[in-house]
């Protein structure tokens, strides 16, 4: 009991929910929502979390209306640079990166992710992963075609650290704590290897809408919980 919280995740919900209650159009809620993740970063910098990750896009987004897909990809290149820019970044030592298949994105976006992933690789503060373009088993379909590339003909081989390495996750921890806004209470294909083990926090609050506050009740929750590991 009392342990830190090293590595905290979000499945930031409710966008578009926020945005039909402000009878507003659903990719006003994205942006809304884009910009809380900066004000989030702060929050968990002042806890001291070294890591926090965010699904940002899952597949499943990318299957929406187009008009507003076409939105979302907007609203991600252009407020993300002000995320970075409003976060201090370079300040701080964040060293941000991208999780997913980047392929599903256009071409500029593709390029604005790995001009962000350059100007921060060198930064080893504090570290933000954005989930993008990602679904858990889309994960795993990739990773079990890399095994049977790299271990045709030595099954025996495969353990679960070996699957592991296969993951998009690779050189990451795992998430020691997961928040979900909106009071939906599943993960939804959230790094379904990877979370075996993580504590889950569920807030009713729709992501846009999530304070301060609801991050520290859901890390001392955390911190009050006994993490047995399956023992």
């Amino acid at each position: 009991m009392g342990t830190s919280v090293k590595h905290l995740a979000f499945i930031p919900d409710g966008n578009r929910r926020w945005a039909r209650a402000h009878r507003l159009p659903a990719l006003k809620g994205h942006e809304s929502g884009i910009d809380r993740m900066g004000e989030v970063l702060k929050w968990c910098r002042s806890l001291r979390i070294p890591m926090v990750s965010f699904w940002a896009f899952s597949t499943e987004n990318l299957r929406r209306d187009r008009q507003e897909v076409e939105g979302l990809f907007r609203a991600f290149e252009t407020r993300l640079q002000k995320v970075i820019k409003e976060g201090d970044f370079a300040k701080y030592g964040v060293r941000m990166r991208f999780i997913g298949d980047r392929s599903l994105f256009p071409v500029q976006v593709q390029m604005g992710m790995e001009k962000v992933e350059r100007e921060t690789a060198k930064n080893n503060k504090y570290f933000v992963n954005l989930f993008v373009g990602y679904g858990g088993r889309p994960e795993l379909v990739s990773a079990a075609r890399k095994l049977v590339v790299k271990f045709a003909n030595r099954p025996n081989a495969v353990d679960e650290k070996t699957l592991a390495s296969c993951l998009w996750t690779a050189d990451l921890p795992d998430p020691d704590l997961i928040i979900r806004t909106s009071g939906e209470q599943r993960l939804s294909g959230f790094m379904p290897f990877q979370s075996a083990y993580s504590e889950l926090y569920f807030c009713k609050r729709l992501w846009p809408d999530i304070r301060k506050s609801d991050v520290q009740a859901a890390v001392r929750e955390f911190r009050r919980r006994k993490r047995r590991w399956g023992k």
